[in-house]
């Protein structure tokens, strides 16, 4: 397969997972609020997605392709770490200097209150799915169409419990149906712009593989904890969240193992 051709295919991967977004987001018409048991629980299975996907979709591949390009494990490794905290600290950056708000903990970043709510909403939900998305696009990496699939499905599925908590909590601060779906779902369009950006990155530069993969991984890895962890342990559902990233993190091992 041409370079143009994966470029294309994580490109429409993405979107398709994006779309998962949508897919949550109707449920707006038949829920009018979410009890925080549940969306702690939905979220944290979403986080579960991320973690496991971030590991056998994107770092040991990371790793395998590191080996084929610099001759080594330890120097594969050491490519593929920098990528991991370069992707951690560039969210991080993102988060301090970008303001947006969180389900639980409210607003964030500078000058947080000229910015419109919902453009809080959006700008939040934007850094989580453009790292998403940059992911799939990089799973296909070296032709690797199968783990692809498998990242754009794990991707796909977990973005249905993030898009149905956008809406509802949009709904529940006073926002129509129409605007709370139309908001949820148009926060996945995020992905296929990562998507593109990362497939083009991987396709364009074959020893960059390595360092990207490791990016993708690091910001997702950094979404994991410095936002779904501890929003969905503030409200005393600690066990629920911790045996629903469990079974998130199940899932996606299995989709990675039968269709990677």
């Amino acid at each position: 397969m041409t370079n143009a051709e994966l470029i294309w295919l994580g490109f429409i991967a993405s979107l398709l997972a994006g779309l998962g977004t949508a897919v949550g987001a109707l449920g707006v018409v038949a829920v009018r609020r979410l009890s925080p048991k549940l969306e702690d629980a939905l979220l944290s299975a979403a986080a579960g997605i991320m973690l496991a996907a971030s590991f056998f979709s994107l770092l040991l591949p990371a790793i395998g392709y590191g080996e084929q390009y610099f001759g080594g494990t330890q120097r594969a490794v050491l490519v593929v770490t920098a990528g991991l905290l370069a992707g951690a600290i560039a969210l991080h950056l993102v988060h301090r200097f970008v303001p947006h708000e969180h389900f639980v903990i409210g607003r964030e970043g500078p000058d947080v209150d000229t910015v419109s709510r919902i453009w809080l909403f959006i700008i939040a939900i934007t850094l989580h799915n453009f790292p998403e998305g940059m992911a799939v696009g990089v799973g296909f990496a070296g032709n690797d169409i199968d783990n692809g699939i498998s990242l754009a499905t794990g991707i796909g599925l977990q973005n249905i419990p993030e898009g149905l908590a956008v809406a509802v909590s949009l709904l529940a601060v006073g926002y129509s149906r129409l605007a709370a779906f139309s908001v949820g779902a148009l926060t996945g369009l995020a992905e296929p712009i990562g998507g593109l950006f990362g497939a083009a990155a991987v396709s364009l530069a074959g020893p960059m593989m390595p360092f990207t993969l490791g990016f993708a991984a690091g910001a997702m890895l950094f979404i994991i904890s410095d936002e779904i962890i501890p929003e969905t342990h503030r409200r005393g559902y600690e066990t629920i969240a911790t045996f629903s990233l469990l079974g998130g993190f199940a899932v996606m091992m299995f989709l990675d193992a039968t269709l990677g």
